[in-house]
């Protein structure tokens, strides 16, 4: 009989984190890139244009240097700012994750109960997003702002804080609730 402490180890970690699974992961709806995305195509289009016409370097300089301040903070800082918070929801916790130079991440368990509420302005129900609240009780209240699927995300809470608290839910197998695989 061969020892291997990597293999023990990984199927001890293996069998400690069985039991808990991805249900989603999710960032803010696009629709918040829509604006970025837009001032991304005149600024395109602008320094071609002022490739054309510019008579002096100065010019030039001036306009590449306002070209590059409007990419960096109308484009880029909005797109880092999307892509850096997210929200993952497992079969024991939902985490929040945000930051861009300083991480922070939030984690509420399941099985300590929390209320949900969802808010959605007309916008956010034409495109089927919303805000969800997830209140413990004893910290500040977890927003989960612009989520895509919010209607879904909010049932598939209700039912793994169920099941967390022993109310049933859904099956106990392997297996996450169905459709709630993937959001936006």
């Amino acid at each position: 009989m061969t020892f291997e402490p990597h293999a023990q180890a990984g199927a001890a970690a293996r069998a400690a984190g069985a039991t808990e699974q991805v249900v989603a992961r999710m960032h803010r709806n696009a629709r918040v890139l829509f604006l970025p995305s837009l001032l991304f195509i005149a600024l395109v289009g602008g320094v071609v244009y002022l490739l054309g016409i510019a008579e002096e370097s100065w010019h030039l300089i001036a306009g590449l240097t306002a070209a590059g301040l409007l990419f960096l903070f109308g484009v880029l800082v909005p797109f880092l700012f999307w892509l850096t918070r997210s929200y993952t929801l497992t079969t024991k916790r939902l985490i929040v994750r945000h930051g861009l130079f300083t991480r922070t991440r939030r984690e509420v368990l399941h099985s300590r109960g929390y209320a949900v509420t969802l808010k959605r302005g007309p916008l956010q129900m034409l495109v089927g997003s919303g805000t969800i609240i997830v209140d413990s009780g004893n910290d500040r209240p977890l927003l989960l702002v612009d989520t895509p699927g919010a209607v879904l995300v909010q049932s598939t809470l209700h039912e793994l804080v169920e099941r967390a608290q022993g109310g049933g839910g859904y099956s106990t197998g392997p297996n996450p609730p169905s459709g709630t695989t993937r959001f936006g």
